[in-house]
């Protein structure tokens, strides 16, 4: 007897719908995880027999109860959408009655470039070359980890960065104070896959569809990690032994360990880096559209949130604070304290003037 795929479990039929249309492994595992957390939420039933009281509930209470915030509830709904549309085939007409928890627009936090100088010169290990790429391409985070030794072209100066957010690809421009730096990179990433090869391993993972129609290429080097992994994992799929790219959460430590030796006040975090490298070339004069090409916007609105970082609009402007006199500044230390006051007594529980709640 062949099974159907409504004899499957929900995680496995969530999984094939997601699988079937190439979302991402950071999307599937986000879909599961509040899909999961619906089925809990409604006492472990099949999601598809209960109505939308229930799912309306359930979005209420993250917002209202668990104060989410408006980007984790908005992933909570469209994995739900996800669920019922893709995987039950039923729309949700309630959207409009969901509580949604409010955005309010937050500016970036962006490092001057003493900052990021100081910053920079503080991170320390294999962290150090990824970080100063955040800061000198505009890149993002896993677009950092991600790259692979033939998205690196020295002799252009151009980096090739596959599969961004949105799934598109785009180029950005290589520090010429980091080429050198980059070149060591990619001899040791060489010596290092040589050995692998020769120990019988040298394999890492490949774009799905690609890695079906050329598999050997898993041990080319073009398509090795430009920042991989110090130690190999066994890959849970194929049961190889395989070598994965740097962890995001290693720069991440490395970032926010730099920021406390540097003596940074600001929190700093590996985005921001991305923030200060937009909001520099603006302030240098780079055109707006140019910035948008190269951070991967898909939208200019995007790219626009750092002309308010600029702070271009004060430009000329001055406090009126500034107009008056100097005011004389306080001697805190000859102060006279105000006298003591004294412990107010607790009142008896049988006063006259409590009320019940």
């Amino acid at each position: 007897m062949v099974a159907t795929m409504t004899d499957l479990p929900i995680s496995a039929r969530v999984r094939a719908a997601i699988r079937a249309r190439h979302y991402s492994r950071r999307t599937e595992t986000s879909y599961l995880h509040w899909i999961r957390r619906f089925w809990l939420f409604i006492g472990r039933r099949d999601p598809a027999t209960v109505g939308e009281r229930a799912v309306t509930a359930f979005l209420n209470m993250l917002a209202c109860e668990a104060e989410v915030s408006a980007a984790t509830q908005n992933q909570a709904v469209s994995a739900l959408l996800f669920y019922y549309r893709r995987v039950v085939g039923i729309e949700l007409p309630w959207l409009d009655d969901v509580v949604r928890a409010k955005s309010a627009p937050r500016l970036p936090v962006v490092l001057t470039p003493d900052e990021v100088e100081r910053l920079l010169a503080h991170v320390e290990g294999r962290a150090a070359l990824p970080s100063a790429l955040l800061y000198g391409s505009g890149l993002r985070l896993l677009e950092a980890c991600r790259l692979r030794v033939k998205d690196v072209d020295l002799r252009t100066g151009q980096l090739v960065v596959r599969c961004g957010k949105g799934g598109k690809d785009r180029t950005t421009l290589i520090p010429a104070s980091l080429r050198e730096r980059l070149a060591a990179q990619l001899r040791f990433v060489r010596l290092q896959h040589r050995r692998d090869v020769e120990g019988g391993t040298g394999a890492v993972v490949l774009p799905a569809a690609f890695e079906r129609k050329s598999p050997a290429d898993a041990r080319a080097l073009p398509w090795q990690w430009l920042f991989p992994a110090a130690r190999h994992y066994v890959d849970r799929e194929t049961g190889e032994l395989r070598r994965h790219h740097i962890h995001e959460t290693g720069i991440q430590r490395a970032v926010r360990a730099a920021g406390r030796r540097a003596g940074l006040t600001k929190r700093v975090t590996p985005h921001t880096l991305r923030h200060s490298f937009a909001t520099h070339l603006l302030e240098a004069g780079s055109d707006i559209r140019t910035i948008q090409s190269l951070l991967g916007h898909r939208d200019i609105r995007t790219t626009m949130i750092y002309t308010h970082v600029v702070g271009s609009r004060w430009a000329g402007v001055t406090s009126p604070l500034d107009r008056l006199p100097p005011i004389p500044t306080p001697d805190i230390a000859n102060t006279k304290q105000p006298p003591d006051q004294p412990t107010p007594q607790p009142r008896s529980p049988t006063s006259t003037d409590e009320v019940e709640w």
